[in-house]
This record gives structure tokens, sequence and C-alpha cells, in this order.
């Protein structure tokens, strides 16, 4: 679960070497170096289990996701213009869920506060795709699938851990260690995001 994350790591690193190199809008940089702070931070989690780790992976899921939100309303602008009141309101809205989230040390709700953005970003992908850049549907679907299938065996791990974890050891290491699904989650999500600042 811990080395899964370098899909969080090493192409948003890439990505934003070539952002920098092919002077694209900052917003692009930041979307890329917030997904490699997901990746670092759930490292972090992974390999120590720390509750303060814990936030290092989820708290900077809220901020990457209102990064990409930004990104995605922002595409039919101006060159190196700043949209304030929508950059306020995104930095209100990690404010708060940080705020209550520090406070309430309730996992459903980063989970409902995580899965509004993420529900947002769907939403407006498909609106471009659809109707406005018909000709990034392959791309748009492959990152929204490939994302899907991550947050499906995320859910599978998390609904039958005991009975995979039992099964596990009667594997041989190898297939066990292919069987960590919430590790596939990693890999899969971290891929549908790169591939979504891509879109």
């Amino acid at each position: 679960n811990t080395v899964s994350n370098l899909i969080f790591i090493v192409p948003p690193i890439y990505g934003a070497i070539q952002t920098y190199k092919d002077g694209l809008e900052k917003r692009y940089l930041a979307a890329y170096l917030c997904l490699t702070a997901v990746g670092l931070g759930s490292w972090c989690f992974h390999m120590t289990l720390k509750y303060e780790m814990q936030l290092l992976d989820e708290l900077p899921m809220i901020y990457s996701c209102c990064v990409f939100v930004y990104c995605l309303y922002e595409c039919f602008k101006y060159k190196n213009t700043v949209n304030y009141p929508l950059l306020f309101l995104l930095i209100t809205y990690s404010f708060v869920v940080s705020i209550v989230y520090l406070n309430l040390k309730e996992p459903v709700f980063h989970q409902i506060m995580y899965g509004t953005l993420v529900s947002i970003i769907v939403l407006r992908s498909v609106y471009i795709v659809l109707w406005v850049y018909p000709w990034l549907r392959g791309l748009g679907y492959t990152s929204l699938t490939v994302f899907l299938m991550g947050f499906f065996l995320w859910n599978v791990d998390n609904i039958f851990c005991d009975k995979l974890r039992a099964l596990r050891e009667k594997m041989p290491p190898v297939v066990g260690a292919v069987t960590q699904f919430h590790a596939w989650w990693h890999i899969l999500t971290g891929l549908g995001s790169y591939l979504h600042i891509l879109l």
C-alpha cells in the first residue's frame, strides 16, 4: 500500500516538469503538484499508520480536487486570468472542511466532502466531452473508467477486508500481493487523476 503511491508521485512530477517547460498556466502546475502531495501524504500514512500522517493523506485529496474543479471551470477563459470568486469559494471550502474534519475526526464526513468534489469534477468533465470538446471523449471516459475501477476495488476491499485477508493467507505471497485492492485503489485513482489533468 505504500509503494503503490508511486503512481501519484512519479507521473505528476513528470507532468509538472513538462507543464513548466511548455509554459502552460500555473493552474496546471498546481494540479500536478497537488496530486504529488496526495501521493507523498498517502506514502507517509501507509508507511507509518499514524493519525498525523493520515491527515497528510486525506486533506490533500480535498485540496487537489479543489484545484481540479478550478481548472475545469476555467477551461474556457482567456489565458493568464484568475477567477477570484471561484478561487475564494474553493479556498473557503478547503478551509472549512479542514477545520471541521480536524475537530470532528469522522471519516464519513471526509468521504462526503471528497465525494461532493469528485461528483462536481465528473459532471463538469462529462459536459465538456459531450458538448464542448467531443474529440476528448476517449481520454475523458478512460480517466473516469480507470478512476471508478479504483473506487470499486476500494469498496470491495472495505466491505470484504476480513475475508480477503483470510484468503490471502492461503495464497502464494506474489498472488496475495496483487490482491491488495487498496493498493489497486491507489494505482487506478492515481492514474485516473493523472489522465484527468491531461484532459
